[in-house]
């Protein structure tokens, strides 16, 4: 499933971000992504607190990232967070990431997620409530997908 992103986020690239050519750090995307899946599941009214307040927990079993270009300090970010799958047990978030002064590309990958209860993590199914925001929010049905 490819949607277009309806949710995004600004990051402002920290000085401490960067490394000794000048640039952000490449590991430091991955947090940028995180930034954008936490603030993405308070947008669609399904935060992480609520996650775990009903037991559930996610822990990310596969990232991703492409570097298509150098992000510097002081530049403003927009990290544009979807969620592309939810499966029975299993949900994919993507990310693209654009300058905020000449919208370029800077980055781009994904996370992939597992649900567990939050205090065995035994895996668990995918709550139902998640689900349905994300379905209200995005404007499509995950009902069917599957894995």
């Amino acid at each position: 499933m490819s949607l277009p992103f309806k949710f995004s986020t600004p990051v402002k690239v920290r000085f401490n971000e960067t490394d000794q050519q000048g640039h952000v750090n490449f590991a430091q995307f991955y947090f940028y992504f995180d930034v954008g899946l936490t603030e993405y599941l308070e947008a669609i009214g399904y935060d992480y607190s609520r996650m775990l307040a009903e037991g559930t927990d996610m822990v990310y079993v596969e990232s991703h990232c492409r570097y298509r270009s150098p992000a510097r300090w002081p530049e403003v970010l927009q990290v544009n967070t979807r969620l592309d799958h939810i499966g029975r047990r299993s949900l994919r978030f993507s990310f693209v990431i654009l300058a905020e002064g000449d919208g370029r590309l800077v980055a781009e990958g994904h996370i992939a997620a597992s649900t567990v209860i939050r205090d065995t993590l035994d895996p668990l199914p995918v709550p139902e409530g998640f689900r349905q925001a994300a379905e209200v929010y995005e404007g499509v049905s995950y009902a069917a997908e599957s894995a």
